[in-house]
């Protein structure tokens, strides 16, 4: 577990803190539950009436939530930045696909620059093991495999602002919100060729090369934009298509 003893100062005051840094590194994540009070104590080193007064701090900045009968999770709004009224905008209209494309192109390439030369080899080491995983999923089973990868990507490049807009990004596309990975992979056969397109930018990642993994992410996602073009393409032709059997069947 991350959390670490307490040393000094007023106890409450050093748990929120400590609490606070371990959610903007996004070592905790929205809607991670937290352990048990007697085992957060125990982990910290503090008394749980001074566990307890943190927490309690930490609910009112609306970072932790309390679920009755479940216990204290990282807040879920921390993974929500988009209003309902937003979001519904933004699914109704084609062009907010492309500019969130393009808007992932640009940050996650930075992000994947900064990771080739910043992170550290644990970071290397589990973004090549979410790969592997890739590599061995079943066909239709990726799609949370390829989120969490470019997830420890952003997590990689250690910039705590990169971090959290990508997993407002991120979360989007897990509800649905833009394109969906699966109807694209299973119309054009694309599987192969997003597996290597993550081989790519793994390989990058783990030779660092800043230039060469950064041009492997936006490949992979000028991809992914063309392949929804493709799509959507498609799909309007269909429409036309059965338009003019219709009319013919009517004559």
């Amino acid at each position: 577990m991350p959390f670490q003893k307490i040393n000094a100062g007023k106890l409450s005051k050093s748990v929120v803190e400590q609490i606070e840094l371990l959610i903007l590194r996004g070592v905790l994540r929205p809607g991670e539950r937290l352990p048990a009070e007697r085992s957060l104590s125990d982990l910290m080193g503090v008394s749980r009436p001074s566990l307890r007064e943190a927490v309690s701090e930490l609910q009112d900045i609306g970072l932790l939530e309390s679920r009755a009968g479940s216990g204290i999770f990282v807040s879920e709004d921390l993974d929500s930045s988009f209003s309902p009224a937003l979001t519904s905008l933004l699914e109704r209209h084609d062009e907010a696909v492309y500019d969130y494309l393009d808007f992932r192109r640009d940050l996650e390439g930075m992000a994947a620059e900064r990771a080739a030369r910043l992170a550290s080899d644990t970071d290397l080491n589990v973004i090549d093991s979410i790969f592997r995983k890739m590599e061995n999923a079943p066909i239709g089973k990726g799609a949370d495999l390829d989120a969490n990868f470019h997830s420890a990507i952003v997590e990689a490049s250690h910039n705590v602002m990169i971090v959290h807009v990508m997993r407002a990004m991120f979360d989007l596309l897990k509800r649905g919100v833009f394109y969906n990975r699966q109807v694209v992979v299973q119309m054009y056969n694309t599987r192969t060729d997003l597996l290597d397109q993550h081989r790519e930018i793994n390989d990058a990642l783990q030779d660092r090369d800043p230039d060469r993994a950064r041009k492997a992410v936006e490949d992979h996602l000028n991809f992914v934009a063309q392949a929804y073009s493709d799509m959507r393409r498609a799909e309007r032709n269909e429409e036309i298509a059965k338009q003019r059997l219709e009319h013919e069947r009517s004559q």
